[in-house]
């Protein structure tokens, strides 16, 4: 019954495989909606789906089509449960993917180019500031090299426009932010604290 997403850019975002007797396969987008996707976030603890998505958004898999025509109703427990057809007429270009409320991806806004600007989360369906507060160099590296963008050189501070605020403290250079300890809208480290910005020694190529 192992679920899990590839391709994406956090393990709760990618293209939906299933494992099958030790080989693993891709379900087919027919009928693939909101509630499926809703049902494979759950069942990888990665809350709830916030997109839904076909035509192998996240590049095309391999393997089996295990799935098709999935009818999930939001409260199954895993994938297995909800009722699907085995026939398919489909091919890895109708490969189904999701993004699910705990997938972070970042970007850096207002600067000359995408290694420069403001740091910018989207968590939970929505693009949020981070707060300066616990921005330090550390922090500053692990995103500068998740984003490609070399190491960082300067750390601006920008103002809050965005309605939600993310708080990272990285003990040491993790693979990514989302890796490091995070709260997200918790006034007290935020309170009357900058956004954080970035500028890396490297450029968006």
């Amino acid at each position: 019954r192992a679920l899990r997403l590839a391709g994406g850019r956090s393990r709760c975002e990618g293209r939906v495989e299933l494992e099958q007797e030790g080989t693993w396969g891709t379900v087919c987008d027919d009928g693939w909606d909101m509630p499926d996707a809703d049902v494979v976030c759950r069942q990888l603890q990665c809350g709830h789906a916030v997109r839904a998505q076909g035509n192998a958004a996240f590049g095309r898999g391999n393997g089996p089509i295990l799935r098709d025509e999935v009818g999930c109703e939001g409260h199954e427990r895993d994938l297995w449960e909800c009722p699907a057809t085995l026939e398919h007429d489909c091919s890895h270009k109708e490969d189904a993917g999701v993004v699910c409320s705990e997938h972070q991806e970042w970007r850096l806004s207002g600067g000359q180019d995408g290694c420069a600007g403001r740091v910018e989360v989207f968590f939970r369906g929505t693009w949020s500031t981070v707060c300066y507060s616990t921005w330090y160099d550390t922090e500053a590296t692990v995103l500068c090299r998740t984003l490609g963008c070399g190491d960082v050189l300067q750390r601006p501070a920008f103002r809050h426009t965005l309605p939600g605020k993310m708080t990272y403290m990285c003990g040491s250079l993790q693979p990514s932010l989302a890796q490091c300890h995070w709260t997200f809208n918790k006034s007290a480290p935020c309170y009357q604290s900058w956004a954080a910005g970035v500028i890396c020694n490297g450029t968006a190529s």
